[in-house]
């Protein structure tokens, strides 16, 4: 019997102008995490007010995905929608070469995030349906996000070393017309007009369900045990003698190992079950908080717990698309996706940041042990509630 490729699934040419609009959207991302704060520092900002302005992005990332996606789904013009969303943030965001006084920096934010944060769920949706019955090569196509965000963080790294911070807005401006014309060179995927049209019951109904229940709350805890992660990771290396540039490229390992993994989790999902795998995630998540709490002063034992991210993202990430796709069938697509990332990246993240931000000044260690607790509470309730139909694999 032939051995599938990604060929099978896709043309070159179809893989191509898929992945392209990954690589600009986290190419995006890796721009604007590290070196944002930075610029507006730069340009006279305290800290407060940068936490305004970081706390209304994340406000948009959990209301707009789940606009956006009702919208896609009651129209079914979902690449319309996600061309619509990438020109007017870049349209939106241009206005910051015009004024940069708070108000009308938290407008630019709010305005362009807003129709940000409304392409990447819709565009997941498009993703597997040009992949179809050949799911598992999603993540082939999801590295290249990895690999963008690696390329920003690191490129721009050494640039900004050289030229100055002002250079940061033209480059996100770049990066968000890469997004908008990468999503012009996608074709509508080919469905049948009978599935494209097949509701499976209310939205209601299928958020009722035990198992999607389970699901997003599993998502939730996930993403909230990794607050400590995204807020804190580099003070606490920091605070136990490790330099900024070991700290780099301590975070740059855990996004490598994502890629590598993405790279043949292919071939993981064509032998292991979608349960298998998001348990295997989530208790290897218990074990990499607990690492990094405990052992931080063991650089072996510190690697080994970066090179984790592999499953507490990699993995988990694109065995909770493919169960998105499979609860939320026919025309609830999209409004799931966005659900699962206002739910877990949107509200889990933020009540991450907020647990461990309220833990940190009385103990460091002890805010990633209670990540790991969350990672388990997590565990527990898949291992308890999440079985799906038709889920195969030999593990």
């Amino acid at each position: 019997m032939p051995r599938e490729t990604v060929t099978s699934a896709l043309s070159l040419s179809q893989y191509g102008r898929l992945s392209s609009f990954y690589f600009f959207y986290f190419a995006l991302l890796g721009a604007w995490m590290p070196y944002w704060p930075l610029y507006l520092q730069d340009i006279g900002y305290g800290a407060a007010s940068i936490g305004v302005l970081a706390a209304i992005m994340q406000s948009t990332k959990i209301v707009a995905p789940n606009i956006w996606g009702w919208l896609a789904d009651k129209t079914q013009a979902r690449l319309r929608i996600i061309r619509i969303g990438a020109g007017v943030a870049a349209l939106l965001f241009a206005g910051i070469f015009w004024r940069q006084d708070f108000y009308w920096l938290a407008f630019i934010v709010a305005g362009y995030s807003f129709f940000w944060n409304a392409v990447h769920a819709q565009f997941e949706v498009v993703t597997l349906a040009h992949l179809g019955k050949h799911y598992q090569y999603y993540s082939r196509i999801r590295v290249w996000g990895s690999i963008g965000f690696i390329g920003a963080v690191v490129g721009l790294g050494f640039a900004f070393d050289i030229f100055s911070l002002q250079w940061l807005p033209p480059i996100l401006l770049a990066l968000l017309a890469g997004i908008w014309f990468s999503s012009l060179s996608v074709s509508e995927p080919q469905v049948t007009r009978g599935v494209a049209a097949e509701k499976v019951g209310s939205l209601a109904d299928i958020l009722r369900q035990p198992v999607v229940i389970a699901f997003f709350a599993t998502c939730f805890l996930l993403q909230a045990a990794h607050g400590a992660y995204y807020t804190f990771f580099s003070v606490w290396l920091e605070s136990n003698g490790y330099s900024r540039a070991h700290t780099g490229l301590l975070w740059s390992l855990g996004v490598v190992a994502e890629v590598v993994l993405f790279l043949y989790m292919h071939q993981v999902m064509q032998r292991f079950s979608l349960r298998a795998i998001l348990l295997a995630s989530l208790a290897l998540t218990v074990l990499r908080w607990l690492l990094i709490a405990w052992c931080v002063q063991v650089l072996p034992v510190l690697l080994f717990a970066q090179c984790l991210h592999a499953a507490s993202f990699a993995s988990y990430h694109a065995c909770a698309v493919e169960i998105v796709r499979r609860l939320f069938g026919g025309g609830h697509q999209g409004q799931g996706m966005a659900l699962y990332s206002g739910l877990a990246y949107g509200l889990g993240g933020a009540a991450g940041a907020l647990v461990s931000g309220a833990l940190w000044s009385l103990s460091p260690s002890g805010t990633f042990v209670l990540a790991a607790v969350f990672a388990l509470l997590a565990w527990a309730i898949a291992w308890f509630w999440i079985r799906l139909e038709g889920d195969v694999g030999s593990a």
